[in-house]
């Protein structure tokens, strides 16, 4: 998710504030010692960390420097798509940074260990209210690392005045020009926000009105995204798009005709946080790991990079949090939106909204690509036979 900006100063104080600190933040149980040299494999969204972009501090190399454990690190870009590849086995990770829903539902399939918080000393930074919530209503399986909302993103050159609702992704007036969710939850979400409908309903009529209202969109999408909204909207290549506000900050920053807002139907909101899946293979170095993300000056240094609300009361305490007075992050009460979590869905509620993504992605435009995948193929397999049949004419005519 995007970067902000940091001064090479800044990055400096930080570096040396944490090696000064170093492993005091360190779990009290854990030998650090130990496990230098081991590694630990991460998995996490694509561009939610500090990396080193732009003189801000590269979070996970300064966790190698001052543990000697090294950090792995590759993205996704869906709580969908990392629960696939969780659940598929095909790969092991010691760190995955899921959403509440997801979270719930990885804790109901037993797919996360439980966290020795004995090893998590920095837990106590993290701001009350952002504990016993739903999804680990016993604070045994996650920690907090992100809070964000839903909403719209519009670049002021291309939409007419200031737009307050979800509609504006249906307008004719901008066909060609909107830019939707390419994962299901938080597609279905919005136009079941739209609909007045409950974003966790098991009603198979209301998903199937929602999915009606997606279906209705369709021909007005340009396409459907994730992390290509960066460069679509940054580079004026669309009007509008749906996504999470810490984001839409970064995109602002790149391209001052960018602006913000949430829609007055209501939005969702959300809780990311920090999970040690089942068959982890270094758990003490994850639990060090997590422990290194909630010290203050390292949560500070991903708050000011990823521009997404802290749960960390630390960050929030200092004086040098650029985005302590955010009302996009930080909105008073009589801006808050309307806000909805989601929860797990049961067995058959899922493969019902599965099903339903599934045909509204193989719809309309979807359909052509596959005629014309198959008439292409067709083509090719024609001209392979009339080649065949000519050089066998050839060798014929040589003898």
């Amino acid at each position: 998710m995007m970067k902000k900006t940091f001064s090479v100063l800044f990055a400096v104080i930080v570096i040396a504030l944490s090696c000064s600190a170093s492993f005091g933040v360190a779990a009290k149980q854990i030998d650090v010692s130990k496990l230098k040299g081991t590694e630990i494999n991460v998995y996490n969204w694509g561009e939610y960390i500090s990396d080193g972009a732009e003189d801000t501090l590269d979070v996970n190399k300064e966790f190698e420097k001052e543990t000697g454990i090294k950090v792995n690190y590759t993205t996704y870009d869906s709580n969908e798509n990392m629960y696939n590849k969780i659940k598929s086995g095909g790969a092991n990770y010691d760190i995955i940074i899921p959403s509440d829903y997801m979270i719930e539902r990885m804790i109901d399939e037993d797919m996360l260990e439980k966290i020795n918080f004995d090893n998590i000393p920095n837990y106590k930074n993290i701001i009350p209210k952002y504990k016993d919530l739903y999804f680990d209503p016993k604070n045994e399986y996650s920690v907090p690392y992100n809070v964000g909302m839903v909403g719209l993103v519009y670049n002021t050159k291309m939409v007419e005045g200031t737009p307050d609702s979800w509609s504006i992704m249906w307008d004719e007036k901008y066909k060609g020009q909107v830019l939707m969710f390419n994962n299901s939850r938080d597609a279905f979400g919005i136009a079941q926000f739209l609909l007045g409908i409950d974003v966790n309903t098991t009603s198979e009529q209301d998903w199937k009105k929602a999915y009606q209202k997606l279906k209705e969109q369709k021909p007005v999408v340009q396409s459907y995204v994730m992390d290509d909204v960066f460069n679509k909207m940054e580079g004026g290549e669309a009007a509008i798009a749906a996504y999470y506000a810490g984001d839409c900050i970064g995109m602002a920053e790149n391209n001052p005709d960018l602006a913000f807002v949430y829609p007055k139907e209501g939005t969702n909101i959300f809780v990311d946080s920090i999970c040690i899946p089942k068959g982890c293979q270094n758990k003490d170095a994850a639990e060090l790991y997590i422990n290194f993300l909630l010290r203050g000056d390292i949560a500070l240094a991903n708050a000011e990079c990823l521009c997404y609300a802290t749960p960390n009361q630390a960050v929030l305490d200092n004086e040098d949090y650029s985005f302590r007075d955010n009302e996009m992050l930080y909105p008073d009460e009589e801006h808050t939106p309307t806000t909805e979590y989601f929860h797990n869905l049961d067995s058959e509620t899922l493969m019902l909204m599965t099903s339903l993504w599934d045909n509204l992605k193989i719809e309309g435009n979807d359909v052509m690509s596959v005629y014309i995948g198959l008439i292409t193929f067709a083509v090719i397999v024609v001209v392979y036979f009339i080649y065949r049949t000519i050089r066998k004419k050839k060798r014929e005519s040589m003898y």
